[in-house]
């Protein structure tokens, strides 16, 4: 097997988080998929949504090549965070599905420009709006893995499972018994670090 491209390398990293993010929406109920976990609302299937909206702006129209039957939402500036949630309407397979697309989609554009070949964000500040595939890459890897790595914590707060992939989790073993020591002692460092110092 020959050895992989850059451009190859770059896309295993950012396929390795679209299936990350993926798999923390797997197995969860309906409820649990879309309740907000945070002060800010931050939710699984939103996080979906708006990696996949991401993929839609930035392999799609940066690069002249829009994805068809785009969502509304991406052009709904009414709303705040509309893509960060789903609405009672929005199904999970709809916004998995949507994901996906959008990732069939960003593939073709990875795979049929070079890394040197360049785009514009619109929505960037003038004076960084000329970019490189390569960047984009760079940018949606750093954006895939970001949300996969707030839907980790999330997924462990809802039912404990943690890690990287269902068949690498990526975390030292132990059990019940051994994580409920080790955040004792997490939080005994914490108190006593935080003990005034003479």
């Amino acid at each position: 097997m020959p050895p992989l491209t850059p451009k190859d390398m770059l896309h295993r990293y950012l396929q390795e988080g679209r299936d990350a993010l993926v798999w923390k929406v797997t197995g969860l109920s309906e409820y649990d998929i879309r309740r907000p976990l945070t002060p800010t609302g931050t939710n699984l299937l939103g996080l979906v949504k708006h990696v996949a909206g991401c993929e839609i702006g930035y392999f799609g129209g940066v690069f002249g090549r829009p994805l068809e039957n785009s969502p509304a939402w991406l052009d709904d500036e009414t709303e705040p965070n509309v893509d960060m949630w789903a609405t009672a309407d929005e199904s999970r397979g709809e916004i998995i599905g949507l994901y996906q697309r959008a990732w069939a989609h960003s593939d073709e554009t990875i795979r049929v420009l070079d890394l040197e070949d360049t785009g514009v964000v619109d929505w960037w500040r003038p004076e960084s709006r000329q970019v490189t595939l390569h960047r984009i890459l760079v940018h949606m890897i750093a954006e895939t893995h970001r949300h996969a790595g707030q839907a980790d914590i999330i997924r462990e707060l809802i039912d404990g499972t943690v890690g990287l992939y269902e068949v690498n989790d990526n975390i030292p073993a132990g059990d019940a018994a051994f994580w409920a020591e080790h955040r004792t002692r997490v939080q005994r460092a914490a108190e006593a670090h935080s003990l005034p110092r003479e």
